[in-house]
């Protein structure tokens, strides 16, 4: 253990289902970690959709997990559970949580923590996890994206869509997006996009097919799914790969079957926060191996909107619901008095 450390810490709690007000700091007992578990005093947490949703009471912790929000962060590795190698203490990291991000000190597994490499500042590796292990299971593992294809990414000026922008351009794929506002469009081009469609004054799929001429493209990455999931599949190419990791549009969709199956188009989809320990523990040695070395070289960053105060989490919430972000959001969360 790094010093002695305090038996209370400051985290975020959620008084009852409902609106960035129930978002209240309150003292809690620092967790102590368990076998394979490292206590991380956190510096920032990121602030992600899932963190709304449960705020709003539809997503709710999986059993064993925090209750306190926040699903990433970064910080200092100081006490080691049972089957940790001590040279971990006093590393710097960002982690994949469950739970328990937005406070003082939080829990991870070892096996779930990435170390920050020189130049990456501790606001930017908290904006990483989440949207990293999401961007990299869906669009490249489960969509089977490969160079010289084209994506299709709803939200591009989100955490999930910036992330999918820039890491898909690194691997040479070509990206369309759909972005709220033409503001929003010039962002996503500046990012990489090659082609940015404002939804709400445009048919993307007429601007999808015609970009393609006709074929379509090869990969949807959806947030929104309801009515979007025909509309997705229209977009797609024969042998496409549709992947839905949000519902924000409503989980109930009505599709084309006969269509789905002349084109031989694939639907999948896929959570992870209620994925095994060793699932997520794969996905970081994936990550660590294939992506982190961009991180390292400064070759892939992520786009930070704002950072806010741990005390003003609701803030940060109601940027997120506003729409008007660009990037991800971050907590910062003070050193423990």
């Amino acid at each position: 253990m790094a010093g002695k450390l305090p038996t209370e810490m400051t985290a975020i709690a959620i008084a009852g289902p409902g609106g960035p007000e129930v978002l209240w700091p309150e003292r809690r007992p620092v967790p102590q970690p368990g076998p394979g578990e490292v206590l991380i005093a956190v510096s920032h947490a990121g602030v992600n959709r899932p963190d709304v949703l449960q705020r709003q009471g539809s997503y709710p912790p999986p059993p064993g997990a925090s209750d306190i929000p926040g699903l990433e962060i970064s910080g200092t590795i100081v006490a080691l559970g049972e089957g940790v190698p001590g040279d971990k203490l006093d590393m710097a990291v960002c982690a994949l949580v469950t739970g328990g991000g937005y406070a003082q000190y939080a829990l991870a597994r070892v096996d779930h923590c990435l170390p920050v490499p020189y130049g990456l500042s501790m606001a930017e590796a908290a904006a990483f996890p989440e949207t990293l292990f999401t961007v990299w299971h869906n669009v490249f593992e489960r969509g089977w994206a490969c160079d010289g294809e084209t994506l299709l990414v709803h939200g591009g000026t989100s955490g999930i869509g910036t992330m999918a922008i820039r890491l898909a351009k690194l691997f040479g794929l070509r990206v369309i997006a759909t972005c709220g506002s033409d503001e929003k469009c010039a962002q996503a081009q500046a990012l990489g996009a090659d082609l940015a469609i404002n939804y709400r004054t445009t048919d993307f799929v007429a601007e999808v097919r015609g970009h393609t001429d006709g074929k379509g493209v090869e990969l949807v990455l959806d947030m929104v799914a309801g009515e979007y999931t025909q509309r997705n599949l229209d977009c797609l190419a024969v042998d496409g790969r549709l992947v839905t990791i949000a519902v924000q549009g409503g989980a109930l969709a009505q599709i084309n079957m006969a269509r789905l199956m002349v084109k031989r188009q694939t639907l999948t989809g896929s959570t992870l926060r209620a994925r095994s320990d060793t699932f997520k523990a794969l996905l970081a040695d994936e990550i660590s191996a294939n992506v982190w070395p961009l991180v390292a070289t400064d070759r892939l960053r992520p786009v930070m909107d704002r950072a806010f105060p741990l005390e003003q989490a609701a803030a940060a919430h109601a940027r997120m619901e506003s729409g008007d972000h660009f990037g991800k959001i971050v907590l910062e969360i003070a050193p423990q008095a």
